[in-house]
């Protein structure tokens, strides 16, 4: 994600993490001349926590402001989002090549099955009512990563077995 930065967003990505060492190291010296050493520790490590939740607070944030529409955003988002389950960045790629739209704006479909739907080729015959019921929308890029990843989490890899012939070379090639 960092790579994929222009310099402007660089500086201020730069900037925003030395403000947050500043205030990070700024904090832990105040909380060890209150509490002492051994408690300053664990006090920092909570501001690490916050500090992390606040990152995914903004990047939800950012996703909302700016939906996912072109494939450049889809694969840098499901990197990010799936850097420890690398098996569905390589199902997305080779379900729909990071699509969630086609050039008209039409929600991506199967080819061999129409109701597979988006990214992730989510079967809405099968799946849509279970992801209304969780609030996720199949049809937008974000809804239907995330109900990918409820279904891996529930399922492991074998929603997407038609494809695997695809992905496990994918995965053999790393």
């Amino acid at each position: 994600m960092y790579a994929q930065m222009s310099q402007s967003e660089h500086h201020a990505y730069q900037a925003h993490l030395f403000i947050m060492i500043e205030f990070t190291t700024g904090v832990a010296f105040l909380m060890s001349s209150l509490y002492g050493a051994g408690q300053a520790d664990s006090h920092v490590a909570n501001l690490a926590a916050v500090a992390q939740s606040r990152r995914t607070e903004q990047t939800i944030i950012r996703e909302i402001v700016r939906p996912l529409k072109n494939e450049n955003d889809i694969e840098t988002y499901l990197r990010d989002q799936f850097s420890d389950k690398p098996i569905l960045i390589d199902i997305a790629w080779c379900e729909s090549r990071f699509h969630q739209f086609n050039a008209d704006g039409t929600v991506v479909r199967g080819i061999k099955n129409s109701s597979d739907i988006g990214i992730m080729q989510i079967n809405e015959k099968y799946h849509a009512d279970e992801a209304a019921k969780l609030k996720l929308d199949i049809y937008t890029a974000e809804g239907n990563i995330a109900f990918a990843d409820y279904l891996y989490n529930k399922y492991g890899a074998k929603p997407w077995s038609s494809s695997a012939k695809c992905w496990s070379q994918e995965l053999a090639k790393k």
